[in-house]
């Protein structure tokens, strides 16, 4: 609960006098007739309030000399109880999690109205869920109407994530401590997975080796959907059929990651379905490796974001030089985006509570620098598909490697840094099975 306690107070500080910041649960969604996906609560709701059951809303309200939080939420019914589980009600809500308030959701309107006199300004995140966007001004629209103000406060609409965003970009040390415990986990199901493969297996037989590994270790979902791309599949990059047979001399590519208590980790490796690379895979797995480690061995405190990239692209363009795969100057060759064929996304992204997680890339229109408590990927690759103008014996093969980074003490720490990917430790792992 410091944790939560601590962001109210981040909140607190950056609301005007005169302001609420309101934020709704995830609804439940239906999978197919009157099955329910498994639920999982929105990502900003929970890192504001800690809560994870549906149809609640919180309140942080900011006066001129108080602050307070109001969770308005399901009540506890023994009936439901039984068929589903106790959920945490008002009854048990500010015990249990710190708020200064809390009432059943049938209030929550009558809250909402009793907040507005003398409100300035509303902080919400617009049509993120457009139904309760719909709720919320159905509400403020019949304050207006009742209290004849039709010009009435608050009259400033802001979006939440111009405070929340920023707030998410740096992991405090608990969050921290639950990334990497989702690395840990991942580390190992994709180290298993390098001993588990073989040829002539299904994809989805390799995804399903994962995905048990998660569970026994405590993940009770991916962080995002598995990508398991064999061969050709590799070079498409949101690949997620996940059903083809893994053949003889080919590649492939696990993207994936679990989530644990909500954080998630992000792995890529590409490795050869029978345990040996040919010279061909060979040379383009080494030249993404190279870009890799050359990104992260220039990560510091103050770095900027887009160097990241520019120093990827320096290295797997002079590669693709050196292979005869491009010809001509390599700066000129950048600047023409003639990369663009084999490597068409940038560098990495943040990570966190979203595998994509919140937060900008650039400040005050400037590229963002690199700090202390970031958490992002780095993840170059290489994608030689089926038709593509490359050297034939480049065709088919897709290398991407991911890893997970953390800037701490103005240095990268490489939190996945368990997972093999040298050429000659992934074949002496697979070679070990």
């Amino acid at each position: 609960m410091d944790g939560i306690k601590a962001r109210w107070q981040k909140i607190f500080t950056q609301l005007p006098s005169h302001s609420l910041m309101v934020l709704a649960a995830a609804p439940t969604k239906i999978r197919n007739a009157d099955c329910e996906y498994p639920y999982r609560q929105d990502s900003y709701f929970y890192y504001v309030s800690g809560y994870t059951f549906d149809d609640a809303i919180i309140f942080l309200y900011k006066g001129v000399k108080d602050c307070k939080i109001i969770l308005c939420c399901q009540e506890n019914d023994a009936t439901q109880a039984r068929w589903v589980g106790e959920r945490i009600g008002p009854d048990t809500a500010c015990q249990q999690l710190g708020f200064d308030q809390a009432a059943p959701i049938s209030e929550a309107k009558n809250i909402f109205l009793s907040l507005l006199d003398e409100l300035k300004q509303i902080y919400y995140l617009p049509s993120h869920q457009p139904a309760f966007d719909k709720k919320l001004f159905s509400w403020l629209e019949s304050y207006r109407v009742n209290t004849k103000k039709r010009s009435a406060s608050p009259n400033q609409f802001i979006d939440a994530r111009t405070i929340l965003d920023e707030m998410r970009c740096f992991k405090d040390p608990h969050e921290i401590k639950l990334i990497q415990k989702a690395c840990d986990i991942s580390v190992a199901a994709h180290r298993h997975l390098m001993q588990t493969c073989h040829p002539n297996m299904n994809e989805s037989a390799l995804e399903g080796a994962l995905i048990g590994q998660f569970m026994q270790q405590g993940s009770r979902a991916v962080a995002y959907n598995s990508i398991v791309a064999g061969g050709k599949n590799a070079c498409i990059l949101h690949y997620t059929q996940n059903n083809q047979i893994l053949n003889n001399n080919e590649l492939v590519l696990v993207d994936a990651g679990a989530e644990y208590d909500y954080y998630a980790a992000d792995i890529t490796r590409t490795f050869p379905v029978n345990g040996r690379f040919t010279p061909a895979q060979r040379a383009i797995y080494e030249l993404v490796l190279q870009s890799q480690l050359a990104a992260i061995d220039k990560l510091k405190v103050g770095l900027p974001w887009g160097e990241i990239q520019a120093t990827i692209l320096k290295v797997l363009v002079q590669g693709l030089v050196s292979l005869g795969i491009l010809q001509g100057d390599v700066g000129q060759l950048i600047d023409d985006k003639a990369y663009l064929p084999y490597y068409m996304h940038n560098s990495g992204h943040w990570l966190g509570l979203d595998v994509h997680d919140a937060g900008s890339y650039h400040v005050n229109d400037a590229v963002r620098t690199l700090e202390n408590g970031m958490v992002f990927t780095i993840e170059p690759g290489l994608y030689f598909a089926p038709g593509s103008k490359a050297p034939e014996e480049y065709l088919g093969i897709g290398v991407r490697i991911e890893d997970d980074i953390l800037m701490q003490d103005g240095k990268a720490v490489v939190l996945t840094s368990g997972v093999p990917k040298t050429i000659a430790d992934i074949e002496a792992l697979m070679g070990s099975a």
